[in-house]
């Protein structure tokens, strides 16, 4: 991976638009992730614990599941599939991967690499195929007993899907699913700074990520002032070509596009006041984005659209918008503040701006997500830190770091009974006398 990050990095800026920064990122990340388990398998510790009997032992052992069927999105075609990959093979497992299907090249490429890693032959696998024919395959798996275990990485609704599909199985999958992450701004924090999150955790990667900000949450003492510090820094950023320094390239797919632009801009109602660009929608030569990077009729490229006065009861509060969207709502005590960081229902990523502990330790206590940031983005994943989400963003599990061997392995109990005579646990344990009415003398 260290050999052909260039190569690699390069392609995905070519395939799905991703900045060229951030596609060296993500495949730092996949060295990371290779790092982080390159010596986990001498490290897949069994236990072995003493017994309540003599002349006996107990252990436990680290098991493979068998065979992981892994679906995953596009957005980060290479790093999120290696959450998944590199821990199975490790465990010992087989691995057939389903990437997204507008990622072929990468995912061909990604395939290679691995495959010329080192493997035995038939351990791991890739299958190019679209959703509705994903779905019916991995059915036809699982009724055939040939799929140990599902993780998937994409949609809210059709994580749902694959949850009542393993469930029949009693299969517990490995869930990542979408989020509404929330970014809470308190009085105190340091507007400049929290600016600088919300630019990146909400239009970074075109807002196309699973931890992309949903909704900042804005004390109302600080509300007109980071709002025109947001606004200023989205309307100055670089937009554009994805090969340059820009803060976001094209949308990835044609369809995120046009979801974007004919679902997720209808959510904006009369009551909310628009920002953050010199246009609306479809970035081209008729509805211009000022300063844009490149020819604008070259790629999918949207404005950015920060959308203020945004309300708990509002659709665009509670819905997931996969685009460079980004809601602003106001708060006065920190109750409101909570409510409206957990109201939606996703629990992945979330993100509070405070200098104060007291602010920081109560939002970890109460907020529904994951994973919590201080002074920090929604997005911006360590590969030895466990990440996965709660509520309609998954179902508790968790990748990346040790924290993944659980959904790659199956604890196995082991006794060993050396005592020739068969001992019963609880029943023919030593009974030992004592005076439990024994007491010291007064005084």
């Amino acid at each position: 991976m260290e050999s052909n990050l260039e190569p690699l990095a390069r392609l995905i800026t070519g395939e799905i638009g991703k900045p060229i920064a951030e596609s060296r990122g993500s495949v730092q990340e996949v060295v990371d992730t290779c790092d982080f388990f390159v010596s986990e398998g001498r490290r897949l510790y069994g236990m072995t614990v003493p017994s309540e009997l003599p002349d006996k032992q107990l252990f436990t052992f680290r098991a493979p599941v068998g065979v992981a069927a892994i679906v995953t999105a596009g957005n980060f075609p290479v790093a999120v599939p290696s959450w998944y990959i590199v821990p199975a093979l490790l465990c010992g497992n087989a691995v057939v991967w389903k990437p997204a299907e507008y990622t072929p090249a990468i995912a061909e490429a990604f395939a290679q690499l691995i495959v010329h890693a080192g493997f035995p032959g038939g351990v791991f696998s890739m299958v190019l195929a679209d959703g509705p024919t994903t779905f019916r395959g991995l059915e036809e798996a699982l009724d055939a007993g040939l799929v140990d275990k599902v993780g998937f990485t994409g949609s809210t609704d059709v994580g749902r899907q694959i949850g009542e599909l393993c469930g029949r199985h009693l299969q517990s999958p490995c869930l990542e699913l979408g989020g509404k992450n929330p970014l809470v701004v308190m009085p105190d924090a340091d507007l400049d700074v929290a600016v600088e999150g919300a630019l990146f955790s909400g239009f970074g990667t075109a807002g196309q990520r699973c931890t992309s900000l949903g909704t900042v949450i804005v004390h109302e003492d600080v509300h007109v002032d980071f709002l025109a510090r947001l606004t200023k820094a989205v309307g100055e950023a670089a937009i554009g070509d994805p090969t340059k320094d820009v803060l976001y390239g094209p949308m990835m797919n044609a369809r995120f596009c046009d979801r974007f632009c004919d679902e997720w801009l209808r959510l904006v109602r009369e009551h909310h006041a628009i920002h953050g660009s010199s246009g609306v929608g479809r970035i081209s030569r008729g509805n211009p984005r000022e300063g844009f990077v490149g020819d604008p009729d070259v790629g999918l490229y949207v404005h950015p659209t920060i959308v203020d006065g945004v309300t708990i009861d509002d659709d665009l509060y509670r819905t997931e918008t996969f685009g460079p969207i980004v809601g602003v709502a106001s708060f006065g005590t920190f109750d409101e503040a909570m409510a409206l960081a957990n109201g939606h229902g996703y629990g992945l990523s979330s993100s509070i701006y405070t200098r104060d502990p007291l602010n920081v330790f109560r939002f970890r206590e109460r907020i529904s997500a994951g994973m919590v940031s201080v002074n920090n983005s929604t997005s911006g994943a360590e590969a030895h830190l466990p990440f996965g989400g709660n509520g309609k963003s998954g179902n508790g599990s968790r990748q990346s770091g040790v924290w993944v061997l659980d959904q790659f392995t199956r604890w196995q109990a082991m006794n060993w009974d050396y005592s020739g005579k068969l001992q019963k646990a609880q029943m023919d344990v030593a009974d030992v006398p004592s005076d439990p009415d024994f007491r010291l003398p007064p005084g």
